[in-house]
């Protein structure tokens, strides 16, 4: 069984940081790509950054510059560091792992039960 936990979200005032970390756990043979995306109400999910097995970054055109994804290969985790926040940025953010549990299977897609996100005054 594989987990995906995430944690560090919470409630923030505009212009603030916070620190999302998400740690995958369980029978767990290789991952390649984390990312994390958001969703907002009554929006689509979307995807706020991706970062590859070898640290290659992708990031929503919102984001870049005030958004970090970083990753610890031996702790299969993934952050998000986010600066300067907007009260646009307010949504749930989920993580996502392109993993493989088992030689012979392909890569699935996992994700975790979502962090809330609140940029307000």
């Amino acid at each position: 069984q594989v987990q995906l936990v995430e944690s560090g979200g919470g409630l923030v005032q505009p212009g603030g940081s916070l620190r999302l970390s998400c740690a995958a756990s369980g029978r767990i043979l290789n991952i390649n790509a984390m990312g994390w995306y958001r969703q907002a109400p009554g929006k689509q999910r979307e995807l706020v950054a991706a970062i590859t097995s070898g640290s290659s970054t992708n990031y929503a055109d919102s984001v870049k510059g005030r958004f970090t994804i970083s990753r610890d290969n031996a702790k299969n985790t993934v952050y998000l560091q986010m600066n300067s926040l907007k009260p646009e940025d307010t949504a749930v953010y989920y993580c996502n792992a392109e993993l493989k549990v088992r030689v012979g299977l392909s890569y699935a897609d996992y994700w975790g039960q979502g962090t809330q996100v609140t940029v307000s005054s």
